[in-house]
């Protein structure tokens, strides 16, 4: 399989092009500038402002799209992550392209990056949980589901949006759980949710290949927390007054897990609270 990927400088970017490489697919590369890495080709451009995307996505089978701004610290995060998805999108559809993987986040939900410290509805997360953000960046994730499942429909390709927490694995991770474990209410938007690159980068993997139809939401973490306090207790201090609908015993993450383990076939098996 031909697969251009898109913010291969990215750490995720970064860690899909090796990951896909190695598993013998061809890989084409995207970034704004150079970034030395093991793809097959390398195409450096804006995707808001190249008249060339119809040549990025030529010949190519799949298209995972990880470009983005991480979080709603610049100004033009909306506009970046919001107008780069719409024109690979656009472009992706006519050209044949198979297969999308649209790199989405749990801030879909709107949660993390909330101003006035946004609580659930309901937990565990699930796939069809009501949007209830007011953050720029969760906003971008939303529009980027919804313009993946527009492509999806009008030109008939399996597409997924892959929701994922905080990615990290080696020195990123420890220094996030450190983080995280000097004040646990920093990860309480993220629901204390997280999910190693690896892990994360098997998940882009069977998403390309398992079989589906139209496009599919999917949350991807790992079973565990970030957090040493059970989770029930977890959420009874910051979360109190959230329904919970079903047990959430030991550190088990709030996020429902069901759905991606079943469609994509794949389970975690990168974990940080044994060696």
């Amino acid at each position: 399989m031909k697969v251009l990927v898109t913010g291969a400088g990215g750490m995720l970017g970064r860690a899909v092009v090796a990951g896909l490489h190695a598993a013998g697919h061809t890989v084409r590369a995207h970034d704004r500038s150079f970034v030395a890495s093991v793809a097959d080709d390398m195409v450096v451009g804006d995707l808001r402002t190249d008249p060339g995307l119809d040549r990025l996505v030529a010949g190519v089978d799949a298209v995972v799209h990880t470009a983005a701004i991480p979080a709603p610290v610049h100004e033009d995060v909306f506009d970046n992550n919001v107008s780069s998805t719409y024109r690979l999108l656009e472009a992706a559809g006519p050209a044949g392209v198979a297969r999308v993987v649209f790199v989405s986040s749990l801030s879909a939900v709107g949660l993390a990056w909330s101003s006035r410290g946004a609580s659930p509805v309901r937990l565990p997360l699930t796939e069809d949980h009501p949007y209830v953000g007011d953050d720029p960046y969760g906003l971008s994730k939303q529009a980027g589901e919804l313009m993946t499942a527009t492509v999806s429909n009008r030109w008939g390709i399996p597409a997924v949006s892959l929701r994922f927490p905080f990615i990290g694995t080696g020195d990123r991770l420890r220094h996030h759980l450190s983080h995280v474990g000097e004040d646990l209410s920093r990860d309480r938007g993220g629901l204390w949710a997280w999910i190693d690159t690896r892990d994360a980068t098997s998940a882009v993997a069977a998403a390309l290949t398992r079989p589906l139809q139209g496009h599919t939401v999917l949350h991807v973490t790992a079973p565990d927390t970030t957090a040493s306090l059970p989770t029930e207790e977890l959420l009874a201090r910051y979360h109190p007054h959230v329904a919970v609908t079903s047990p959430l015993p030991g550190h088990t993450v709030p996020v429902a897990t069901d759905r991606y383990r079943e469609v994509l076939g794949f389970t975690p098996s990168h974990g940080w609270r044994t060696p």
